[in-house]
């Protein structure tokens, strides 16, 4: 109870949205569909959860993990299909009340157009940058932006998709680069290789025009550039300038682009002309600086020294501009999945 007044009271609490349609992505289909259902569940929500069309199997395992856990019949409902058929019904469907989606920027701004004015939550896609100033560890910088870039193949909203570093180390950092991706295997998953294939044609499709470009437009590939079927060996590119595609599309895939900036400014402006608003590193040892950036940048999470990444579950994890709408993390999304209720009575 918080007093209002000598004669009011209001007593303010929390409870359940109702129903919460939770759609989960093909690269992390348990991660990113439990991190959805779970904080739902707590909330007092009923769920209804659509496993990636790409990714059924596991999230149908994961649904027979919360039934054997005891949750009861129709608390927690999987329905299965082509998102362009049973996903927009869902979506459009009146008894859904809050709609958490992770997956693509297009379709995304499609669910926000069709959810009118339910409350949503969004995980969508990326451009993060990594800025290298010239003070940075380059080993250190160089073992992160590989790591954070060709992990999973580069098909993860935090990779790292474009390097902004400074010129005076450019050539230094690119090598560096350059002989920690030649490192990478490529292959059968089976085999636990590096760089395997991503998850279908048009994907493949979609990165070699983006490489096509790049090679057209003059970026100098340091690695080698080859496709077999849906396995695209990793490229990385320098001399990338601020009109080939690849320095703003996203292409969830194994390609990394390297420009060359001549200012702390530079770097800042072209992280920021970017729809996207995910997250960025900055790699410097003059932490006043790094902290400096990091308040320019228009992202929802900036790492210093270290690769983008998620973190956490606990921890906040948002996007702004194109990249989402709203906050996750067990707290925050506990807190998105409830709606709160003030009841004020005299005495």
């Amino acid at each position: 109870f918080e007093a209002g007044s000598k004669r009011k009271y209001g007593a303010v609490k929390r409870e359940p949205v109702g129903v919460v349609l939770a759609i989960a992505p093909f690269n992390y289909p348990v991660n990113l569909s439990a991190s959805k259902i779970a904080p739902a569940l707590i909330g007092g929500n009923v769920v209804i959860f659509k496993p990636p069309t790409q990714g059924s199997i596991s999230g149908l395992l994961l649904t027979q993990v919360f039934a054997e856990a005891g949750i009861p019949a129709g608390v927690f409902n999987s329905v299965t299909g082509k998102g362009s058929e049973i996903g927009d019904y869902l979506i459009e469907h009146k008894e859904v009340n809050f709609i958490n989606f992770t997956g693509s920027t297009p379709i995304g701004e499609k669910i926000g157009k069709l959810a009118g004015m339910r409350p949503i939550m969004l995980e969508l896609g990326g451009k993060d940058a990594g800025i290298v100033l010239e003070d940075a560890d380059l080993e250190n910088a160089a073992k992160n932006i590989v790591a954070g870039a060709f992990s999973y193949s580069g098909q993860r909203c935090t990779a790292i998709k474009r390097v902004l570093v400074m010129d005076s180390v450019a050539d230094k950092l690119a090598e560096l680069i350059k002989e920690k991706v030649e490192k990478l295997t490529v292959g059968d998953p089976f085999d636990n290789a590096d760089i395997t294939t991503v998850i279908d044609t048009p994907s493949a499709d979609f990165i070699e025009g983006l490489i096509k470009d790049a090679q057209e437009k003059g970026a100098k590939a340091l690695t080698t550039v080859k496709r077999e079927k849906n396995l695209i060996w990793p490229v990385v590119f320098d001399n990338v300038t601020t009109d080939m595609r690849i320095a703003w599309e996203e292409p969830f895939g194994p390609v990394l682009p390297i420009i060359r900036v001549k200012s702390v400014d530079e770097a800042v402006e072209i992280a920021n002309k970017s729809e996207y608003g995910l997250q960025s590193a900055v790699f410097t040892k003059n932490f006043p600086l790094a902290f400096e950036i990091a308040e320019k940048l228009e992202v929802g999470t900036v790492h210093i020294n270290n690769k983008t990444q998620r973190g956490p579950d606990s921890f906040p994890f948002l996007g702004i501009k194109g990249s989402g709408a709203g906050v996750q993390g067990i707290k925050y999304s506990i807190e998105s999945m409830t709606r709160v209720k003030s009841i004020v009575f005299d005495i």
